[in-house]
């Protein structure tokens, strides 16, 4: 039967040389293609075909990607010919490449590898759910009552004093717009009250900027993987997300520039800080090619900030823009929020940008909710101007929290693995060969909610190996929630109830 003409017409292609250098990231081929280890277990050809799944499962490699012929590829690797044409066979064979005479060979799934959409809202429990007493859903913290209620005291003569206003803030709350300014200068990069644009939440701002740049059937650019409700707000736009993979130092830049030239999106959509879910951190090389790249192709990039606070293991960064050329950064909308450092019940977030382009958005905005709550904000600038210790207090916590999950993990699951991010709310977790999908499934009678790998993948049946796992729970509650994991992996009997002090829903 004839692929589809979509797969047949794809515009991604991989070359050579880098499809060389990902299977040596992820086999055991030495330099010039000589199985190490793994030809105790299986064949060269076994091997290589092993190494290329992983890359498309992993979302190294995206779906409809055509792959370079096999002679390209024998001679980058150092391979024979007929070892890599058997290693194609194979991947055919089981369906992870397809071919048609005259179009090349590009990657696919095998038919019931993974869900027919990906993405999807991720949402957290509700308190009092009868299916969850440990919710790894969500990647947040709770607020200390005591600050909160400190706060609305102080706040309530200003709030009082505004009821005879008509509350309507397009741009935002002035006090809190200046705040946020200053914020961004401390960070090292100047910026003025007029540049800034307070939302309804980080997602709001994404919202917002895709809104106003893109029009229905336009592509953006999106990392793979990526945080899925985003994704999910594209699609609902009818736009078209097109992946692109993240490494440890962030967002391939090289591919990310192949695909600015070919595809022409008008926005790059990033998470260079701490990136959701695998927790990376874009280098400043990256960081100014990427810029360079989408300038020379006129596309503009959204810069979710979300989690750019959350610095662990190395100095918070400085803000995006502020790492590259000024006529690059004029293309670049940071938006920001404060659900992860203070509360995300507070419903604060914001859009750093031109002046120009901050009027727009408000115009934006007016269209869509008019204005956001002038309480929230009077609220949110209360919390900024008593400085930023509540959020050093929490990269203490998550430090103790991170290494009593990975702790955890390696004693339950020690066949799990993962790269300690350098800051970031979770883990992004490599299970082998089962699937996270039905893990998630399990795990709910076990009394933990979680969710699997693909919904953070842009092409479905991706990263079914991967599960993220938040380390922002207190940590005796973390460790109850990796054994009861580690039982529903093995498909053990059901645990007891969750103890009520280890009952935590984000």
């Amino acid at each position: 039967m004839a692929a589809p003409m979509e797969l047949v017409t794809t515009d991604r292609t991989v070359g050579s040389t880098r499809l060389a250098r990902l299977i040596r990231e992820v086999s055991h081929l030495g330099a010039v293609g000589t199985p190490a280890a793994e030809s105790e277990r299986r064949p060269a050809y076994r091997a290589l075909a092993h190494s290329v799944r992983a890359l498309i499962l992993d979302g190294r490699i995206a779906l409809r990607t055509r792959v370079p012929a096999e002679r390209d590829l024998a001679a980058a690797l150092g391979m024979s010919r007929t070892t890599v044409t058997a290693a194609y066979d194979l991947l055919r064979e089981d369906g992870f490449l397809e071919s048609r005479r005259g179009s090349g060979t590009w990657t696919t799934l095998p038919p019931g590898a993974g869900p027919q959409v990906s993405g999807g809202w991720l949402l957290p429990s509700q308190p009092g759910a009868a299916d969850v007493a440990i919710d790894l859903s969500c990647a947040s913290f709770g607020m200390p009552g005591e600050l909160m209620a400190e706060v609305l005291t102080e706040v309530a003569p200003t709030i009082a004093a505004l009821t005879a206003d008509t509350g309507y803030y397009h741009a935002g709350w002035p006090e809190l717009r200046e705040l946020i300014a200053e914020r961004y200068v401390q960070r090292g990069l100047p910026t003025t009250p007029d540049q800034i644009v307070i939302t309804s939440g980080a997602q709001h701002g994404n919202v917002l900027a895709l809104g106003l740049l893109c029009g229905p059937g336009d592509r953006v650019v999106v990392e793979s993987p990526t945080y899925p409700n985003s994704v999910e707000a594209m699609r609902r736009a009818r736009l078209r997300p097109v992946p692109v993979p993240v490494g440890e130092d962030g967002i391939e830049s090289d591919v990310l520039a192949a695909q600015l030239r070919q595809t022409a999106p008008r926005v790059a959509y990033l998470i260079p800080d701490f990136q959701n879910p695998t927790g990376s951190l874009m280098s400043p090389e990256r960081r100014a090619q990427a810029a360079e790249a989408a300038r020379a192709a006129g596309t503009w990039i959204v810069n979710d900030e979300t989690v750019a606070d959350m610095a662990l293991d190395v100095p918070a960064p400085p803000p995006f823009p502020a790492s590259v050329s000024r006529a690059a950064a004029e293309q670049v909308i940071c938006v920001g929020s404060m659900s992860k450092s203070h509360w995300g019940g507070l419903r604060i977030g914001w859009i750093r940008t031109t002046p120009r382009m901050a009027t727009e958005l408000a115009g934006q905005r007016v269209a869509m909710d008019m204005a956001g709550s002038v309480v929230d904000q009077i609220l949110a600038a209360a919390l900024l101007r008593r400085g930023w210790g509540i959020v050093e207090e929490r990269r203490e916590r998550l430090r103790r929290q991170r290494a009593a999950l990975e702790a955890a993990l390696a004693a339950e699951l020690p066949d799990w693995t993962w790269r300690r991010p350098p800051g970031g709310l979770s883990l992004w977790v490599d299970m082998g060969e089962p699937s996270s999908t039905e893990l998630a499934d399990r795990a709910a009678a076990f009394g933990v909610r979680l969710v699997g790998g693909p919904q953070f993948g842009v092409d479905p049946g991706t990263f079914e190996h991967r599960v993220r796992i938040p380390y922002t729970l207190p940590e005796e509650t973390l460790r109850d929630a990796v054994r009861r994991l580690a039982a529903a992996f093995r498909c053990e009997t059901v645990l007891p109830p969750v103890p009520e002090e280890n009952r935590w829903v984000a």
